[in-house]
């Protein structure tokens, strides 16, 4: 039987894993676990093709503890009691428990003695979030640890490593892998590994070497071998950002339409995070005060999106967009603690009025800190006319209120009220 890529890429030893330094790195609990030879069971979460079973697996033979893999969701006691008899006969088992989220009560019932008594260290591998979708059961006998999406940096080191191991790589290959192609490929699956290393195999091998015996792995190659188109990018790489100007702008001019083709490029190449982390932004710069609820419901959106990765994390997100680029715009906070920032930016700000200085120590009152402040909460409708601004600002306006929104509507009503009550 022919192994993927990305199985016999998978790390002998704890020193071969790619990424996850805070967890693996020199003096990071998992290797210390390691050095220590005081493994305990674990929990290791996080999207798909990141390096739980690498972790596991290297763990495994870094401790030289046999090691045997399981699924929660498709093996049933029968495996788990061969398992339980080899940790018997060894002393010690790692067993790799894949989709644990998934393990029934009956499962879980044989597996918490063996776990008391350390003769199988459970490794749990899972995309979910283990703080919900596993029993407190399993939980109280487990570490739990988060692994972290791969950088670009993490992702290019493993298609070298895999370029060059003549053992089990493809380091006998004469392959050339051009820089855009190498840009796209470890861009196009949104961190995960495995999916990068097959993508590269049937890259590799499913194309004809040239006359001098190089297999020369273009942009388009990868594109077919990876299923995802890059994006329109000139020679200086501005393509790409000029997409997400282009998504940004569409939803401030409430197309939605143009949005979602805007953010289909972006999810096209995997850029999942450039997504989320615009959609935050559009919402507190573009919509704000207008629809503050659309703020909140976007971060509930994006936060499901990550969790769930790619292909699904593209409905949630479509909900976004399309929230986002039909509610009332308004930009006024942003432009009113830029108005504030660039005043002090530029030293133009003044003295902290004295009643509104700290008073919580001995000897404030010789300095008349906060001798005369009146609390609002004292007096009628929680408000008292006094000075909050420094005497060199004091008349300053930051916040223009905007009123393409019912929210922002009533906070000019209560600001323009706050401003007339004023004295000076």
């Amino acid at each position: 039987m022919q192994q993927p890529l990305a199985y016999k890429m998978r790390p002998k030893t704890i020193d071969d894993i790619v990424g996850q330094e805070h967890l693996v790195g020199p003096g990071k609990i998992i290797r210390r676990m390691v050095d220590a030879k005081l493994l305990s069971s674990m929990i290791l979460y996080g999207p798909p093709g990141i390096g739980k079973t690498s972790i596991a697996s290297a763990i495994a033979g870094s401790t030289k503890y046999a090691f045997r893999t399981l699924n929660a969701a498709t093996d049933g006691q029968k495996e788990l009691k061969v398992v339980a008899e080899e940790a018997k006969m060894s002393g010690t088992v790692v067993l790799l428990l894949d989709e644990i989220h998934r393990l029934n009560k009956t499962k879980q019932d044989f597996l918490l003695p063996l776990l008391e008594q350390g003769s199988i260290i459970l490794i749990g591998a899972t995309t979910e979030n283990p703080y919900i979708n596993i029993s407190p059961a399993i939980r109280s006998r487990t570490q739990i640890f988060e692994l972290k999406p791969l950088n670009e940096e993490d992702l290019k080191k493993a298609v070298a490593r895999a370029l060059s191991d003549k053992e089990v790589g493809l380091g006998n290959m004469n392959i050339k892998l051009d820089d855009n192609a190498l840009g796209l490929l470890v861009s196009s699956t949104n961190g995960d590994l495995r999916s990068i290393l097959n993508g590269l195999e049937l890259a590799a091998k499913s194309t004809a070497p040239d006359s001098d015996g190089v297999i020369h792995l273009t942009l388009e190659i990868i594109e077919e071998s990876v299923q995802r188109k890059a994006l329109t990018a000139d020679k200086d790489g501005d393509g790409h950002y000029d997409v997400i100007s282009a998504f940004q702008k569409s939803i401030r001019g409430s197309d939605a339409n143009a949005a979602l083709h805007y953010m289909g490029r972006l999810l096209e190449a995997g850029d999942l995070v450039s997504v989320v982390r615009r959609l935050t932004v559009c919402a507190y710069e573009d919509i704000g005060l207008a629809n503050p609820q659309v703020c909140a419901r976007t971060v509930e959106a994006t936060q499901a999106a990550l969790s769930l990765g790619l292909p699904e994390a593209r409905i949630p997100l479509a909900v976004a967009v399309i929230d986002l680029c039909l509610s009332p715009k308004s930009n006024s906070a942003m432009t009113a603690i830029d108005g504030a920032m660039q005043d002090i930016q530029a030293g133009n700000s003044g003295n902290i009025p004295d009643h509104l200085k700290d008073s919580h120590y001995s000897g404030a009152k010789k300095l008349n800190h906060g001798v005369e402040y009146k609390y609002p909460h004292s007096y009628p409708n929680d408000w008292v006319d006094q000075q909050y601004l420094p005497d060199k600002i004091k008349k300053k306006l930051y916040y223009d209120p905007k009123t393409t929104g019912k929210y922002e509507q009533a906070l000019k009503q209560q600001y323009d009220k706050i401003n007339e009550a004023r004295k000076d």
